[in-house]
């Protein structure tokens, strides 16, 4: 009997938590746009626009940026191994490499080649480059 009043008092407990840390649980930088709706939701609309006018803004953003300003996008994968900078770490340096070694060496990489004794390591990350994300990271590694 005791075991049983012990465990109802733990389940009663943990609801009474979780229900207070539901409700006041918020992701930081991100409103609850699930409560949004009426004047809310036409003000977010303003602000925002639609979906489709969001995904269309973010694609127009994407073809007027520079295939440099791209591949710095991408080089935040790259930096863990390579470094912020491509000064080296765990993996070479890059800043002094010219956008035809980088692309001859991804291309390498993309397609299982081995390069050297970390390639297993880059065959995953290149595999998914696309040939035009392999061309804007050799723009941004040799701007570097």
């Amino acid at each position: 009997m005791k075991a049983l009043i012990n465990t109802a008092l733990a389940t009663v407990v943990a609801v009474v938590i979780f229900v207070i840390a539901r409700n006041t649980l918020e992701i930081q930088d991100r409103p609850q746009v699930n409560n949004c709706f009426g004047e809310c939701y036409a003000t977010y609309l303003a602000e925002n626009g639609t979906i489709a006018e969001q995904a269309r803004a973010a694609r127009e953003a994407a073809a007027a940026a520079s295939p440099a300003d791209l591949g710095k996008a991408l080089f935040v994968t790259c930096a863990a191994c390579h470094g912020a900078d491509g000064a080296g770490g765990i993996g070479p340096q890059l800043n002094a490499r010219d956008a035809a070694f980088v692309t001859q060496a991804l291309t390498a990489y993309k397609n299982n080649e081995t390069r050297g004794a970390q390639s297993a390591m880059m065959w995953g990350v290149a595999a998914g480059l696309s040939d035009a994300d392999i061309e804007n990271l050799a723009t941004f590694v040799e701007s570097l």
